[in-house]
């Protein structure tokens, strides 16, 4: 992992027992993951959550922003947590349904599809930021 990512990941890691508030409490540990991984992915918004704002800060933005007509879909959290630390910044969320997973004995398996650009079983690709 790179520099950036430790920073990142010390910083958050030691900010969550901070978090006051019911609403912060619930999403914590999930908004901290999310942004964990996005600090994997890229190595500039690592960056910008060492040099940026507070844990404790950022989910209370979230929260103050999801009480109006945004709801608290892991969507809008995620997206208000990105751009807390990286405005402008935005993420894609995509989720695949498995159809066959009961009979295929892997509820958690990753899903194949008979698309000649995925190989294997059945299943639907759903892009949560078209419904947006």
């Amino acid at each position: 992992m790179s520099e950036w990512y430790s920073q990142a990941a010390e910083k958050l890691n030691s900010q969550v027992a901070e978090v006051t508030g019911r609403k912060e409490n619930v999403m914590k540990d999930d908004v901290k993951n999310a942004l964990l991984e996005f600090c994997k992915q890229d190595e500039e918004f690592a960056q910008a959550v060492v040099q940026g704002g507070r844990f404790p800060d950022c989910l209370k933005a979230v929260a103050d922003a999801l009480t109006g007509k945004d709801g608290c879909s892991d969507l809008a959290v995620y997206r208000k947590a990105v751009a807390f630390y990286f405005p402008g910044a935005d993420i894609q969320m995509t989720m695949r349904i498995n159809l066959c997973a009961s009979v295929e004995g892997t509820p958690a398996a990753p899903v194949e599809t008979k698309d000649a650009s995925r190989p294997g079983g059945i299943g639907i690709t759903l892009n949560l930021s078209d419904f947006l």
